[in-house]
């Protein structure tokens, strides 16, 4: 695995085939590497060396994150990041080699969608999240928050009204950044009504239980309106993954350049690529260290310039933390 150690240094394919040739590379090392992956595979009767394209790879259902850890080559983990989950279910594990690796890979993700992060005040509100740990959210956020350097900038748990006299008094030329999660921004809507077309408004999705499920649409015209703001922005992630997609409205993302969603038929576990609606299969150039291809339970669209949207979740799936409102 020497070839994908440098994670910490630069990782961001320069053209489309670097893209498809470093995934095909990761993908026989990890055949060989990753104990899970592996016997994956020889489940399938998959031959790595046969395979010779990005679209015939298979991917690792996300649900055996919850009874495996699933890592390449034999290491230490610096950290063990677990999923959300409701209170009894099982919750997915995640082992980080690096967590400077991961924190310093999201920070640079961010800033090449919104610009340096010391430009802006980050206020965030995770309750769920900051009442529990291991979150690798709560530790990008936490890094967000120091990156910028803003005194101004934290977290806030369940103190609305501070944060709602704290984004209104911040209008000093300085960007602001909310991150919330959903259920969290709701409250703060139904509370306040906020003018914050200085901000950038952005939900990690998730009611977590709190609230019942509405649609993307629904959940964003409720946001735009009581805060004042032309769009709500979005983030993609997951417990399993190293990378991050942004929407910057309408449910729109856009990939990091590590990252690539492709999409499998809903009916077929074992289809090739598709076109239409199907279910969101992951891959993440910067989980060298686990699992660079994982298929998700979430159901989604990929537009022909790799942009994608994601619509629920499928049948019978647990509700968890990732980006997912009904679509």
């Amino acid at each position: 695995m020497q070839t994908f150690e440098s994670i910490d240094g630069d990782l961001n394919p320069a053209q489309p085939g670097d893209f498809e040739a470093m995934a095909l590379d990761l993908f026989r090392a990890q055949a060989l590497e990753c104990p899970i992956y592996r016997q994956y595979l020889t489940y399938l009767g998959v031959a790595p060396l046969q395979i010779t394209t990005v679209q015939d790879i298979p991917f690792l259902p996300i649900s055996l994150f919850k009874h495996h850890l699933v890592m390449t080559g034999q290491w230490m983990p610096e950290v063990i990041y677990t999923s959300s989950g409701t209170t009894g279910a099982e919750v997915s594990r995640h082992a980080v080699s690096s967590v400077a690796g991961y924190l310093h890979h999201a920070r640079r993700t961010f800033e090449l969608f919104y610009g340096p992060l010391n430009e802006f005040h980050v206020l965030c509100l995770l309750p769920s999240y900051l009442e529990r740990t291991g979150s690798s959210l709560v530790a990008m956020a936490n890094d967000f928050i120091v990156a910028s350097g803003s005194p101004h900038s934290g977290f806030y748990l369940k103190d609305l009204d501070a944060l709602a006299s704290k984004l209104e008094s911040l209008r000093d030329g300085r960007k602001v950044l909310l991150l919330g999660v959903t259920f969290a921004l709701l409250d703060l809507a139904e509370q306040f009504e906020l003018d914050l077309r200085h901000c950038v408004v952005m939900e990690t999705g998730g009611m977590k239980g709190r609230r019942p499920e509405i649609t993307r649409e629904e959940l964003h015209g409720i946001l735009t309106r009581s805060f004042n703001v032309p769009a709500i922005h979005s983030e993609y992630g997951m417990t399993e993954l190293l990378s991050q997609a942004y929407s910057a409205g309408a449910g729109l993302f856009k990939c990091s350049p590590t990252m690539r969603v492709l999409l499998r038929e809903i009916d077929d576990p074992f289809s090739p690529e598709y076109r239409g609606t199907g279910v969101i299969r992951v891959i993440d150039l910067a989980n060298h260290h686990s699992c660079a291809f994982i298929e998700s339970q979430d159901l989604g669209r990929v537009h022909e310039n790799g942009d994608f949207e994601v619509l629920g979740r499928m049948d019978n799936s647990d509700l968890r933390g990732c980006n997912l409102l009904v679509g």
